[in-house]
């Protein structure tokens, strides 16, 4: 097994542990990070839950997360997959919301994530299981790539400190299915299965290479200043997802006023 895989799953193990867990549960969408994250729960040997749940999603990704999940349950005896239509669910919530939120395109696509985030968190306590995060590092703590309380609301993150494309080669190492790793990256949040570079309008590479840069720009192509307004306008915007809840500190003078 690769070091790096080896590392992963041992922490994986000894976090459990140390949280008095069962296992896992994942989210899987079709796309590479949820397809390694569950692959290494799966290698842990502890109970591994992995579940779909499409909202009127992408023919292509459904077919991909079927495939992947099919494939973990043949080589891991124990993983359990499930797959949960929260189509109907969502369109009831989306119903219910005045119209001026409901026709809110990205408020809605960010409620599909928070959705799927809730019913994962409901699994995992019926199981006394950890929900496994699946964001990995550009994603996490470079762009902002996710949800704010949907797919960002997890136990723990197991490929966070992996750019893309080491989650990629970590999936050629761990063999997941062809057509997950030929796929685009996608968030699956959008009814027309658009890509993540089509959102962000960079490629991951891309973005990683940003994400380090620490050189002379007088010296970078035009391409490379277009890519790194991209990485500093998503950062910028996004950062309120990458730091900690502020919290409003009262001064001990202030306090004493209400009990004085």
């Amino acid at each position: 097994m690769n070091r790096v895989v080896e590392h992963i799953v041992q922490w994986l193990i000894d976090y459990k542990l140390q949280s008095n867990s069962k296992g896992f549960v994942v989210g899987i969408s079709g796309g590479i990070d949820s397809a390694v994250t569950s692959t290494l729960c799966a290698l842990t040997g502890a109970p591994t839950f992995c579940v779909t749940m499409p909202i009127r999603q992408s023919s292509a990704e459904f077919i991909r997360a079927g495939e992947h999940m099919q494939d973990l349950k043949k080589r891991f005896s124990n993983v359990q997959i499930q797959t949960i239509d929260l189509t109907s669910p969502f369109e009831t919530l989306t119903d219910s919301f005045p119209l001026e939120v409901a026709q809110h395109t990205l408020a809605m696509a960010n409620t599909r994530s928070r959705l799927r985030m809730s019913t994962l968190y409901a699994i995992a306590q019926t199981k006394a299981c950890l929900v496994a995060g699946t964001g990995n590092k550009v994603e996490d703590f470079g762009v902002g790539f996710y949800t704010k309380y949907g797919d960002g609301g997890v136990d723990l993150s197991p490929i966070a400190d992996l750019m893309k494309t080491e989650v990629f080669a970590i999936a050629r190492k761990l063999d997941v299915v062809s057509s997950i790793q030929n796929a685009a990256p996608t968030d699956g949040l959008w009814d027309d299965g658009r890509s993540d570079e089509d959102q962000i309008g960079a490629t991951y590479p891309e973005l990683e290479w940003a994400m380090e840069f620490n050189g002379d720009e007088s010296l970078l192509s035009q391409r490379q200043k277009e890519v790194l307004s991209i990485y500093r306008r998503f950062h910028q915007a996004n950062l309120h997802k990458m730091i900690g809840i502020p919290v409003c500190q009262i001064p001990p003078d202030l306090k004493i006023e209400l009990v004085g």
